[in-house]
C-alpha cells in the first residue's frame, strides 16, 4: 500500500477547510473514485518555517534517501557526499518532523512513497 504525505502552508488553522477537504476525500474513496491511501499532512504556518525546515540540502536528502532506500546514516552521508555531523543534524530534524524514520533494524528511511506541497497565496481583504 502506498503512503502519501501533504506539505500545506496555513497561516492559520482552517479546521472547518481541512474537515470539508477530509470528508470529500472519504466521499471519493468510499464511491471508489479514489485509491485509499494513507495521507499524512505536514502543515506549517509560513514559508518561512517551511524553508527553514526544509533547506535545499534537507530537500535533496530526502529525495536522495527516498530513491536509495534504508540506509545507516554514514552510508547516506557517504552517498550525498556530506560530513556525517551534518547529515546526522538534518536527519535529526526531519525524524522530529516526520519526514524521515528509522526502521526496525535501526536504518534510515523515507516512509512515504509520494510527497505533494500544496501552497496556497490568498489576496488578503482590504
Amino acid at each position: 500500500m502506498m503512503t502519501k504525505a501533504l506539505i500545506r502552508i496555513r497561516r492559520s488553522v482552517d479546521v472547518k477547510g481541512d474537515l470539508q477537504a477530509m470528508g470529500e476525500r472519504f466521499k471519493q474513496a468510499w464511491a471508489g473514485d479514489v485509491a485509499c491511501q494513507p495521507l499524512v499532512i505536514l502543515t506549517f504556518e509560513s514559508p518561512a518555517q517551511l524553508f527553514s525546515v526544509l533547506s535545499p540540502k534537507r530537500w535533496d536528502l530526502v529525495e536522495h534517501l527516498q530513491r536509495l532506500g534504508p540506509s545507516s546514516l554514514r552510508g547516506l552521508a557517504r552517498s550525498l557526499e556530506r560530513d556525517v555531523k551534518r547529515v546526522h543534524e538534518d536527519v535529526a530534524l526531519l525524524i522530529d518532523w516526520g519526514l524521515v524514520e528509522r526502521n526496525e533494524a535501526g536504518l534510515l528511511r523515507v516512509p512515504y512513497d509520494e510527497i505533494e506541497a500544496d501552497f496556497v497565496l490568498k489576496a488578503s481583504a482590504a
